[in-house]
């Protein structure tokens, strides 16, 4: 059976993504990074994705990027950007950009992908209703895929691992229905930057997340803190 690993966030995305890469015969190894971020809440959201989905591995992989800061992912006394409006959102690089987190977790992927013998690795980036990371577009995908052919013994003896983006042209509304018919769960999964009990429904991530299921006709299966009036 053909292999992939996926890169799993514990995010709507990410976990849309791992269930097309099921979906289309590979046999999945689900990676996680627990990166210093603000909460745990997604990581544990990974683990149960990963035994639902059956993926034949899952790798919770320890990287503290709080070290060097400069997000409000990873540095507590910054805090994400609140109460945007949505046509306000991908405008500018906000505060939760984490430097080169991409490259970083697609790095430790393809070291992954190369010891395990993998074809492909799958990342859930999306370039439409997106908050504006560099890391998430058409062109930094292609410039990756130009160092994986150069940098690996795979490629060089000419069997390629080839990276997988299937969301990177989709709105959010078509992510969710794409997930709906696979059976996604999405109640197992968790978008909000921060980590509450309740999601606040005020971050630039739960808005995406919300106007994507109220665009897709669905009710989001989780709970909000609040429910923005402008969706």
């Amino acid at each position: 059976m053909k292999k992939a690993v996926c890169l799993l966030s514990g995010g709507l995305d990410s976990c849309v993504t791992a269930y097309i890469a099921k979906s289309k015969g590979y046999e999945v190894f689900t990676l996680s990074f627990n990166y210093g971020q603000r909460h745990k809440k997604e990581i544990e959201c990974t683990k149960k994705i990963a035994e639902l989905i059956k993926a034949k591995k899952h790798v919770i992989f320890n990287i503290n990027l709080d070290k060097f800061g400069g997000s409000s992912l990873v540095n507590k006394k910054l805090k994400p950007e609140i109460n945007h409006r949505i046509d306000e959102i991908g405008k500018i690089i906000p505060s939760t950009y984490v430097p080169a987190r991409n490259t970083v977790f697609l790095s430790i992927a393809l070291a992954y992908a190369e010891t395990i013998d993998a074809e492909a690795i799958f990342i859930g980036v999306t370039a439409t209703d997106y908050s504006g990371y560099p890391d998430c577009r058409p062109e930094y995908i292609e410039a990756f895929q130009k160092m994986v052919n150069l940098a690996t013994k795979k490629c060089i003896e000419g069997n390629s691992i080839q990276i997988k983006t299937p969301l990177l042209n989709l709105p959010k509304a078509e992510i969710i229905n794409k997930g709906k018919k696979l059976g996604v769960p999405f109640d197992k999964t968790w978008s909000c930057y921060l980590g509450k009990k309740l999601a606040c429904g005020r971050c630039d991530s739960c808005l995406l997340r919300l106007k994507g299921f109220k665009e897709a006709g669905l009710k989001d299966p989780i709970k909000y803190k609040d429910l923005p009036n402008h969706i």
